[in-house]
């Protein structure tokens, strides 16, 4: 997920300026004169940064993590890397990067990385983003909100495929930039151009070319190494209820939507359906481990589902209809992160869940994208859906035989795949069970008291996660956060490694020698921490990190046959890359929560949204970890921390 703050709101488009089908249905959230992919072409490329700068920042986020007899040891190694055979991966590393322009030196390693790894798709690397209610309380009925919502994703989809979307930009002096004078002049710039003119004022076009696998995609199974696979012609959704699958044509032979009210009534019959619950529901198989699915993906085409699972797979995307309400904000949280996977396909790029109550989320499979690309199709629909619904509570669904529509998919299962189905279901059951989810919402502050305070909302959240972690463990252990490279083209993300010496300093100050320090002292502290994130921040997303160009050097290393140098057999560069605390951050008017689960098996998973006047956190983690404890941790630091910014005398 984006590390820096997306707000993607925009003017609400005139009505005239929507486009119309026969069918007099808006198809389109709006015309932007200025092409969806016009600057695309001229997007900067992702740097690759000094090998010397690489390994200076190496080392200092490594300084809290060390001892000084280790730090010594991993600084000697370290050296030796970048005078010997570092130097020699990273002018190879830049010469094959200089005969891929196209692309970017991280595209391949990541997607790598993603489809290499072998474990289950859910809990270890899809996250999820819920939607904030419709401020219209009656439009969060189930059928209501659930056709709305199509619709408008629908929309989004067509709108993006015409090249009607709005490019993403970045926009530093919206004043300048954000305007209509600005797109009618930067239109008639060629694409090749066309950056460096929104460069001029100050706004920073983003990389778009992941939209594209936000619909008819999925994650294929395979063995070692999964696929991507996209079939742009299907014109049909899928809908998950009670573990049991339908699909329908969405979109019609000539390329327009359906009649909401015909979507409403499709969606209305299978609501309707009293068929059981599954008995041997195929989505758990998508919760396996990939190894083991891509075999059990071959019998299954063996067994004669062939056009059953690629109807699954080409689905313009996959809606989850839930048979229950949400109880609470924790609730909401494994409902969106997991739920049952007898009504989830973990595997497509991104299932859209709507529950009984109309309460709705995304979980979205992350090997094809980050969060930029996700967050702004919620935000489009999200806006969409509650200022132009396609249908109302009153609204009566169209008079069609929605029986003859309606598919039922029928999997053919032998006794094996039967086994093999209760097998996911007791791997994946007892996953979920050691995983908490806890939450707090701190009410004392937020972005706009920091900023008053002259101080990073982000890095005050973080300087608080540190403090937390020291309080209740007494240590500092590998932090990551993530931060998007989508300045650049084919940027992913990068890391920015929020434990510092002077996060260290800070909080140890703070738990540890609270008495020996003045609220002045302590708010110096504060300040210098807020400016070294700020930095690290900044370096990241301008592609200055050191952890994927480390990252592309060990990957060229393996391809090369080169055997694994010593820098990288060191146990500080396992133990920097093994993050006990993964964070991530997003604030969106379309998102109530986001989260994720923890990535190894002993840490925490941090979703968390700064507010103008509150913070909200969202903490996963399995039996070894008490998370209820760190979020009370976390609590109490940001109180410490506000506190003294306030000038206020903090008692220990």
């Amino acid at each position: 997920m984006a590390a820096r703050r997306l707000v993607l709101e925009r003017a609400a488009v005139p009505c005239w300026r929507r486009a119309y089908s026969s069918a007099g249905t808006a198809e389109f959230l709006h015309r932007s004169i200025v092409p969806t992919m016009h600057y695309q072409k001229s997007l900067p490329r992702l740097p690759i940064p000094k090998l010397e700068d690489t390994i200076r920042r190496y080392l200092s986020a490594q300084k809290p993590l060390l001892n000084d007899d280790q730090f010594r040891k991993t600084e000697e190694l370290a050296h030796q890397f970048e005078k010997g055979i570092g130097r020699e991966l990273h002018e190879q590393l830049v010469a094959q990067d200089n005969q891929n322009k196209h692309t970017s030196y991280i595209t391949g390693p990541w997607f790598d990385m993603y489809l290499k790894a072998r474990e289950p798709v859910v809990l270890n690397f899809n996250p999820f983003m819920s939607f904030n209610p419709d401020p219209k309380s009656e439009y969060n009925d189930q059928l209501t909100r659930a056709t709305n919502m199509t619709v408008s994703a629908i929309r989004f989809m067509k709108t993006f495929r015409a090249g009607y979307l709005e490019p993403e930009v970045f926009h530093l002096n919206p004043e300048k930039s954000d305007t209509q004078l600005f797109k009618k002049i930067i239109r008639f710039v060629p694409s090749s151009l066309s950056w460096f003119g929104a460069y001029m004022v100050n706004a920073y076009p983003l990389d778009m070319s992941q939209y594209f696998r936000l619909f008819n995609s999925a994650r294929l199974p395979k063995l070692n190494r999964d696929e991507l696979y996209t079939d742009e012609k299907a014109k049909h959704l899928l809908v998950l209820r009670k573990g049991n699958f339908y699909v329908f044509d969405i979109i019609d032979r000539d390329g327009n939507m359906l009649k909401p009210s015909e979507i409403q009534a499709h969606l209305k019959y299978i609501l309707s359906d009293n068929s059981p619950a599954s008995a041997f529901p195929l989505g758990y198989l998508s919760s396996e481990n990939r190894d083991t699915w891509a075999l059990l993906r071959k019998d299954l085409l063996d067994n004669g589902n062939e056009e059953a699972l690629r109807k699954i797979d080409s689905a313009v995307f996959c809606l989850s209809l839930d048979d229950f309400p949400i109880k609470d904000l924790v609730h909401l949280s494994h409902t969106m992160l997991h739920g049952d996977a007898a009504n989830r396909w973990y595997d497509k790029s991104f299932n859209l869940i709507i529950t009984k109550d109309g309460t709705a989320g995304v979980n979205f499979e992350h090997s094809w994208g980050d969060g930029v690309a996700v967050l702004r199709f919620q935000n489009e629909v999200f806006k969409d859906s509650t200022k132009a619904p396609a249908v109302s509570p009153q609204s009566q669904p169209a008079s069609v035989d929605s029986s003859t529509v309606v598919q039922k998919l029928d999997f053919k299962l032998n006794d094996a795949l039967k086994a093999a189905i209760t097998k996911a279901k007791q791997n994946f059951d007892a996953n979920v069970e050691g995983l908490s989810l806890n939450m707090i919402q701190f009410q004392e502050g937020g972005k706009e008291l920091l900023k008053q305070k002259k101080v990073s909302p982000d890095a005050v959240a973080q300087l608080a996660f540190q403090m937390a972690f020291l309080r209740q463990y007494s240590q500092t252990v590998a932090t990551y956060e993530s931060c998007s490279t989508a300045a650049f083209k084919h940027g992913r993300t990068e890391t920015i490694r929020p434990a510092s010496i002077h996060t260290k300093k800070c909080s140890e100050a703070f738990v540890r020698e609270l008495s020996k320090h003045s609220t002045e002292e302590l708010q110096e502290l504060i300040v210098e921490c807020s400016k070294y994130h700020g930095r690290l921040t900044k370096e990241a997303a301008m592609g200055q990190g050191f952890d994927r160009h480390l990252f592309g050097l060990r990957c060229l290393a393996l391809s090369k046959g080169i055997a694994l140098p010593d820098f990288y057999q060191d146990q500080a560069y396992a133990r920097l890359n093994y993050n006990i605390i993964s964070t991530s951050t997003l604030v969106s008017p379309a998102v109530q929560l986001g989260g994720f689960g923890p990535v190894v098996p002993d840490g925490f998973g941090v979703g968390y949204q700064v507010h103008d006047d509150w913070i909200g956190c969202n903490v996963s983690s399995y039996p070894t970890r008490n998370g209820k404890e760190f979020l009370q941790c976390i609590h109490k630091s940001l109180e410490d921390i506000f506190n003294v910014l306030k000038g206020k005398k903090v008692g220990s």
